[in-house]
């Protein structure tokens, strides 16, 4: 995924801008798509007897996240490279806690099939049986689904401004109806990723062969820095913007500063 951003990014825009200008509508397009599939491929995953497993929900999350950079990179503004440029990074981070958070699920339960989680429709209840684990993975959804305040926001907020207004030449109606499509996809990732949160961390705590243990100190080591980061790049985008947007304004402008 980052290797086909740098592909994009340090090679195609700067190299061939012409050839990419006539391409980006079609590239915004395949984004909207993309961000409308993802997020429709995890409700499907997550509804109620689909057997959906969440390590691959969250695979197929990082393809409308992806949308989301695709979208950035098609407007060919700074403000929409600088966002794919950002929800590339929030992506590694908050995707890489929840598969941490999955992993340290089945650990505990031997499984992460959300049905099976979730037992007759019950609800895991982590939030009564390891709070500190339910807390994290509610924390790494909510971040995923792009709440301000947290990393997982600038990316797409971002994006769908350089396509509210695309560089000059491009047909700016076919990027608003690409913005509006992609806006509508924010509202499916909020769907499904709630949904997750209700059946894995809410629910009724039922009698347990054995308890689940909480988060391990080691754990913590490990989860902490994801956590931190997503805080810090969501409450202080510019720490990273500052570093992207130099770099960004000379590829746009053919390495002229």
């Amino acid at each position: 995924l980052k290797m086909g951003t740098y592909g994009f990014v340090r090679v195609l825009l700067p190299a061939t801008p012409d050839g990419f200008r006539t391409f980006a509508p079609y590239l915004a397009a395949f984004a909207a798509a993309g961000i409308v599939y993802g997020s429709l491929a995890c409700l499907a995953l997550a509804r109620d007897g689909a057997k959906g497993d969440l390590k691959r929900l969250i695979a197929y999350s990082s393809v409308g996240h992806m949308g989301f950079v695709l979208l950035g990179i098609a407007t060919m503004t700074p403000t929409g490279v600088n966002g794919a440029l950002f929800a590339n990074i929030a992506h590694g981070l908050i995707t890489g806690l929840l598969f941490f958070l999955v992993g340290a699920l089945k650990d505990r339960t031997g499984t992460s099939d959300l049905d099976a989680l979730a037992a007759q429709g019950k609800g895991a209840a982590l939030y009564g049986r390891t709070p500190r684990l339910g807390s994290l993975l509610a924390f790494g959804a909510v971040a995923s689904l792009g709440l301000p305040g947290l990393a997982g926001f600038w990316g797409e907020m971002l994006a769908m401004l350089g396509a509210f207004r695309p560089a000059e030449g491009l047909n700016r109606p076919a990027f608003l109806v690409c913005m509006a499509i992609a806006g509508f996809g924010t509202l499916l990732t909020a769907a499904y990723l709630l949904v997750v949160v209700r059946r894995v961390c809410m629910g009724e705590r039922r009698p347990q062969p054995a308890e689940l243990p909480d988060v391990r100190g080691y754990e913590y080591a490990a989860w902490s820095p994801l956590v931190a980061l997503t805080l810090i790049g969501g409450l202080w985008p510019a720490a990273l913007l500052g570093l992207t947007d130099p770099a960004v304004q000379k590829l746009l402008t053919g390495g002229r500063a």
